[in-house]
């Protein structure tokens, strides 16, 4: 009993300096951001839920929002989808499977100012496409300009992120055991049925992870438009951390205090509702395979 005790006290003692550095640099300041969301600019007077309203009617707010939410609803099943296929291609691979991993996790190791060089290149209006289009009598397009910037975002956060995503992806086929995939095969089952009804049930946790960290990275693509466009890009690539930016900028702190506080609420009703789904399906599962495990000795 005193060695448990002891392991307990050992292991919070080993958690208490990150618990007070997060206690001191975010549950604290996150806190003040809730209170000052219910004061007027100087901190003064109460105001209620009057920054929360004009937030909300502020028509930049609006378009960050829709941006913000286009870009999130577009990308994350993209990005999901293609990186499981790759992943499952290269678990199929013996031969250079290894130098196929290293390749997709480059772009990650990639700096933010290369990958802005690389979008000037690329999509410039004297880019390499567009010198290509030219070779061909075909009018330019100026991408970074027009509606056509929310693509080119689309595929710098895909080709940055597959590989990061493959990783997670590969993890959770680790944990799938091999046997399962033996005995289907002695059954008679074909490639789309192990998938079906081996790998896509047991990757349900690697899901939520995956899910999660690529909808936190989602909002990391700021810098890149930053670095390119400006305070103020093309209405189809103005997300919310413009829109902080520049409230910032302004000094409007009870505008991002309420934003802020809005999107946190956001944030934690939707992963609360991605953790439930998540041990329901787990549930689920696992509740099939002992009434399988139950027939089969019956």
């Amino acid at each position: 009993m005193k060695k448990i005790q002891k392991r307990e006290f050992t292991a919070w003692l080993f958690l208490l300096p990150s618990f007070v550095g997060t206690l001191i640099f975010t549950l604290i300041p996150f806190g003040d951001v809730i209170r000052r969301s219910f004061l007027d600019a100087m901190g003064n007077q109460f105001v209620g839920v009057l920054n929360y309203k004009n937030v909300l009617q502020n028509g930049a707010f609006q378009l960050a929002i829709k941006n913000t939410a286009r870009f999130v609803v577009t990308c994350i099943p993209l990005l999901l989808l293609l990186s499981l296929i790759l992943c499952i291609l290269i678990v199929g691979r013996k031969k250079h499977g290894d130098f196929f991993k290293a390749t997709y996790l480059f772009p990650m190791a990639i700096p933010v100012a290369s990958v802005v060089l690389l979008w000037r290149v690329i999509f410039d209006k004297s880019g390499l496409i567009n010198e290509f289009l030219l070779s061909f009598n075909m009018q330019p397009v100026d991408f970074m300009n027009t509606s056509k910037a929310f693509y080119v975002l689309v595929f710098s956060y895909i080709w940055k992120n597959t590989g990061y995503d493959m990783v997670l992806w590969l993890a959770g086929l680790n944990g799938i055991p091999t046997s399962l995939y033996e005995a289907a095969s002695i059954d008679g089952a074909n490639g789309w049925q192990k998938f079906k009804y081996i790998t896509l049930p047991g990757l349900r946790s690697t899901l939520y992870i995956t899910l999660v960290l690529s909808l936190i990275n989602s909002f990391k693509v700021f810098r890149e438009v930053y670095l390119v466009a400006g305070d103020y890009p093309n209405n189809s690539i103005y997300m919310l951390q413009h829109l902080f930016n520049n409230w910032f900028l302004s000094m409007d702190i009870q505008k991002m205090s309420a934003a802020a506080v809005m999107l946190a609420v956001t944030f934690l009703l939707l992963i609360l509702l991605l953790s439930w789904l998540e041990k329901r399906w787990e549930g689920d599962y696992k509740k099939k395979r002992r009434l399988t495990h139950k027939n089969e000795n019956i």
